[in-house]
């Protein structure tokens, strides 16, 4: 059996009550037309708008942030080649959840059965490994979504057998036909434009959370405007949700609070973290970013801790691997800071995109073969020269300014 938060469909045409589904599902768009934002995938003459159109649907990844489409998406080209949809979440489903779907598929044709595997990132590789035959022969066509770097996160065999595609947040034009579509469920007039921008900003590009929003507003009020919307985020009706706007302003303040040296609220924010359920990886990999970026060279072995952190998360789990995350926290938090590394680094990529590949110094060129030796490739190369070796364009550059690291 499916464990409670394991979604399962059978088919998209199963009829569910209305009065059970919260707003964002009553107004899923079931087609290609009905379908909002990510133009440049599902367009004129865009691939996966070409990929239905031909019937060669072949297994993705759709890399995006929350509420951006990627389980509609995923939905709509199941309804669009008149397949049948499975879906399941890699939070609380398992290998014995796939057998099943594989057990059904199977007396459908290949290429006809759309699986789609919500937070892929959150299977491990053994679970990954199981997808692979079929994938391979096509019982599945898999859907996989995630939030992290699916580069990082999928295996490289089942990566090498899906197409990647980036999906964007929703832009203003896509949020507004959102929220329109939503009052018209809702059968609320027209919201006044202070109370639309309001909504849009919280979005910040995520229709879920608009749309979760507004229709926590219309449980609580008679009247959808600006006042009753900020009263709304108070309720109850908003909890902290892995995919949506909590999960990431908890994240900013534990980093935020690290980069204080304030271990104490760091801490709190990281029980928050995990008494959520949240990945610990996802946690750990933001604690890899934070030793380089924000410690640096004021404490290198920060970077040396927070790799073992994430080994530990990796290799333990939960419950014991919290022990690991509040240990690097702590360290992480009262180590002294220096940013100097990460600010010059930025400063020279800045470089880069403003002058391109400038031609290197000639005397520091590879000098492989007679030509390029008589052409005066490493012509002059010292080990340890008295003069810049940057691009003659931007020859004397100092990107490195050493900062006074902070405790």
């Amino acid at each position: 059996m499916l464990t409670r938060r394991a979604l399962f469909l059978l088919s998209v045409r199963i009829p569910l009550e209305n009065m059970a589904k919260p707003l964002a599902e009553l107004i899923r768009p079931q087609t290609l037309k009905e379908f909002i934002g990510q133009e440049h995938l599902v367009g004129k003459n865009k691939p996966i708008l070409l990929a239905i159109k031909n019937g060669k649907i072949h297994s993705m990844i759709f890399w995006g942030p929350p509420g951006c489409g990627k389980t509609t998406l995923a939905r709509v080209i199941a309804n669009e080649i008149g397949g049948q949809f499975f879906a399941l979440s890699a939070v609380s489903a398992g290998k014995g959840d796939v057998k099943k779907i594989v057990e059904v598929a199977r007396g459908f044709p290949p290429g006809k059965t759309i699986f789609f595997l919500d937070e892929i990132h959150r299977f491990n590789k053994a679970q990954q490994d199981y997808l692979l035959p079929y994938v391979e022969d096509g019982t599945l066509t898999l859907v996989g979504a995630t939030t992290e770097n699916p580069s990082f996160e999928v295996i490289a065999p089942l990566l090498s057998r899906c197409q990647v595609f980036v999906l964007e947040p929703l832009n203003d034009e896509n949020l507004r036909e959102v929220i329109r579509r939503g009052l018209k469920e809702l059968k609320i007039p027209q919201l006044q434009k202070d109370a639309e921008d309001f909504l849009m900003n919280f979005a910040n590009g995520d229709a879920r959370q608009a749309l979760n929003l507004l229709e926590a507003t219309s449980h609580l009020y008679k009247e959808i405007n600006l006042a009753n919307l900020k009263n709304a985020l108070q309720s109850k009706f908003l909890r902290y949700d892995q995919l949506g706007e909590e999960h990431y302003n908890t994240i900013s303040a534990f980093i935020k609070s690290m980069r204080a040296s304030d271990a104490d609220a760091a801490l709190y924010y990281l029980a928050r973290m995990v008494d959520a359920g949240e990945d610990p990886l996802f946690i750990a990999r933001r604690m890899v970013v934070f030793a380089s970026e924000d410690i640096g060279m004021a404490q290198p072995t920060a970077l040396v801790v927070a790799n073992g952190v994430f080994r530990a998360c990796e290799t333990i789990g939960y419950p014991e691997c919290q022990e690991n995350l509040a240990h690097g926290a702590v360290y992480l938090a009262l180590a002294k800071k220096d940013r100097s590394a990460y600010n010059a680094y930025m400063e020279a990529l800045s470089d880069v995109k403003k002058y391109g590949n400038l031609p290197v110094p000639l005397q520091i060129r590879n000098a492989p073969t007679k030509l390029m030796k008589e052409l005066g490739y490493g012509k002059g190369y010292e080990r340890y020269p008295n003069e810049s070796l940057l691009p003659e364009k931007i020859k004397g550059r100092k990107y490195l300014k050493p900062a006074s690291p902070r405790s």
